[in-house]
This record gives structure tokens, sequence and C-alpha cells, in this order.
């Protein structure tokens, strides 16, 4: 102990523990549709318009003459990033409506680590909590939950760092040992000869 007691209250409601899922976690045949359902969904739904869209203005920017088309290849390589950047936009873009599928599910180790994840808060102020001005999420949690084992591991042996003042010790106005009264004396010695 460190010579603090750890005070709960009667009626709190004691947090559940996190289902682990690591690297070696198995899906459950229920979660094995959900995936496919998600995979097939974030394709046809988000994947495909977006690669289509993105591509479609790709061609229309080459053709007013916004975008330069390659001397050999053409407009191939830039069309082909678009597609690629609409697809991996597609799939990101799906991942919030794919987690709310799995936090859905009754009997799933992985919907039961996604809901209690949420629900905790166990970060401290202003580690990992920093909402973005374009954070749609009104309940004001932040994407990023760590465990309080971990909290407590970084806090102990990540390195506290202070923010360091400017200085002003190496610019124009700093005195360098130069005064005007020694350049224009060496001037006058060269002129003179």
């Amino acid at each position: 102990m460190n010579g603090r007691a750890d005070f709960q209250e009667p009626n709190a409601e004691v947090p559940r523990p996190i289902p682990y899922i690591g690297a070696d976690y198995i899906p459950t045949e229920e979660e094995r549709r959900v995936f496919a359902e998600c995979n097939d969904e974030s394709f046809w739904f988000r994947s495909v318009p977006l690669a289509a869209t993105s591509m479609l203005i790709t061609q229309g920017l080459i053709s007013k003459g916004i975008l330069s088309s390659h001397p050999k290849y053409g407009s191939i390589p830039k069309l082909i990033f678009a597609c690629i950047m609409g697809y991996f936009a597609g799939k990101l873009s799906y991942v919030k409506t794919c987690q709310e599928k799995f936090k859905n599910l009754e009997n799933s180790p992985l919907g039961e680590a996604l809901r209690s994840g949420q629900a905790r808060q166990s970060s401290p102020p202003g580690h990992y909590s920093r909402k973005s001005k374009y954070d749609s999420n009104v309940s004001g949690q932040s994407s990023f939950v760590t465990s309080p084992a971990a909290d407590n591991m970084e806090r102990e042996m990540l390195p506290r760092y202070e923010p360091i003042p400017f200085s002003a010790s190496m610019n124009e106005s700093a005195p360098s040992g130069i005064t005007d009264h020694i350049a224009q004396e060496s001037v006058e010695s060269y002129g003179d000869s």
C-alpha cells in the first residue's frame, strides 16, 4: 500500500473486467458473420462509391487542366491513386458503424470489450482525451481508452517534459561583441592606405 486508503461508496457500480482480446483471439460464429457483413457492406456501400467518385473528380480535374497528366502514362497513375485512396477512405468511414454492430451482439466477448471500453473513463484529464473541434461525439469520451495499469505504468516510466521557453541568446538583437565603432575603424584603416 502507498499509505492511501481506497474509498468506495457502498452503492457504487463496480466496473466489470474487460475480456482479453489479443492476437490469438478466435471469434465466435456470430462475430465472424458480423465481420463478413461489415466487410461486404463497407466495400459496396462506402469503398466502391468513394473510389468511383474520387476517380471521376480526378479525371475531371485532369480534363480541365487543373491536374496534369503523365507524359508517358497519361491519367492512369493519378486515377489509380484516387481509386486506392477512395477505397481506404470508404473502409475507414465504416469503422464506427461496424463497432456499433459488434456492441449490439449479446454473447460476444468482442462486443463486451467494445462496450466496456466505451463505458470506462480511466484516462486522466488531458491524456488521450483532447477533443477535436470537428469531433461530433457528444459524450466527450476519447476513442483511445487504456487500462488503469497501463496508465500508471506510463506515468511512472515516461519522463516528464516541461516546455522550454524561447531563448533570445542567439537572435539578431543579442550582443555579439562587435560594435559599429570597431567595424568602422577597420574600414577607415583600409581606406587610408
